[in-house]
């Protein structure tokens, strides 16, 4: 792995042939960072790309921290994978040298109910890159930039048989008559390390869990909308409307199991 300077004919760069996590530091601790790093394992096995180790991997994000002096405090670390240099055109070259490199910032963690729109802009669900968290992420940049012009929080992505897919930059849950919902892996969603935190947390509190295929009219029929991410943790959730609903039970329960990881 190569650090320092992203040179011009990085793949990354020119073409998002890699991988990013973006992991949670509390007092210079990282969190879950173990599954942040299979996770970009995972991932880069799909794309062919060599993977850090996981001790690479975390050097490289508390390297990050240091530098950035976010030792105290909340803080949020990049780490960044690509598929290294190559010459002009879609073929990789025949010696891969894949580029490691991390980043860090404060974050703080948002406290009020996130409001939700509908984006136009669609997840295909057919594409491996559906289901990464890679360098390509246009689509959740331009179904953010949706929401930002309604006055939203956050965008709804619908895939393209408009089944619910995630949100822009988080996983979704969402409450039906007390059984929790939760799009299914077919339908083109990122396999979230804090959703997963969640599902387990709810199997362990005998909340029910079905995975999904449903429309928006499951959101407008929703008790309750949550979404998770590594960095917000579990954020209540609602249509955008003219005011946010009042907390439920099943919410609340899910966000105090996980909020010894966020």
């Amino acid at each position: 792995m190569t650090p320092g300077a992203v040179p011009f004919d990085d793949r990354g760069l020119l073409l998002g042939d890699g991988l990013f996590e973006t992991l949670l530091v509390l007092d210079g601790r990282l969190v879950l960072a173990p599954a942040h790093a299979a996770r970009m394992a995972a991932g880069a096995a799909v794309l062919g790309i060599s993977a850090p180790t996981i001790e690479d991997f975390i050097a490289g994000a508390d390297a990050a921290v240091r530098a950035a002096g976010l030792q105290q405090g909340r803080a949020a670390v990049r780490v960044t994978l690509t598929a290294g240099s190559g010459g002009r055109g879609l073929d990789r070259p025949a010696t891969q040298t894949p580029r490691l490199f991390a980043t860090a910032a404060p974050s703080t963690k948002p406290t009020s109910p996130a409001s939700l729109v509908i984006a136009q802009t669609r997840r295909n669900a057919a594409s491996p890159a559906s289901r990464l968290k890679t360098l390509s992420y246009l689509d959740n940049v331009l179904a953010r930039r949706e929401a930002t012009a309604a006055g939203a929080d956050e965008a709804v992505m619908l895939n393209t048989s408009g089944e619910i897919a995630c949100a822009a930059a988080a996983n979704l849950f969402w409450v039906i008559d007390g059984v929790l919902f939760t799009p299914a892996p077919g339908v083109g969603r990122l396999d979230g390390i804090m959703a997963r935190q969640v599902v387990e947390a709810a199997l362990a509190l005998g909340v029910e869990l079905r995975e999904a295929g449903d429309g928006p009219h499951a959101l407008a029929n929703a008790e309750a909308i949550f979404l998770t991410s590594s960095l917000i943790g579990v954020r209540a959730a609602y249509l955008a409307g003219p005011e946010p609903p009042a907390p439920h039970p099943v919410v609340e329960r899910l966000a105090a199991a996980v909020a010894d990881v966020c």
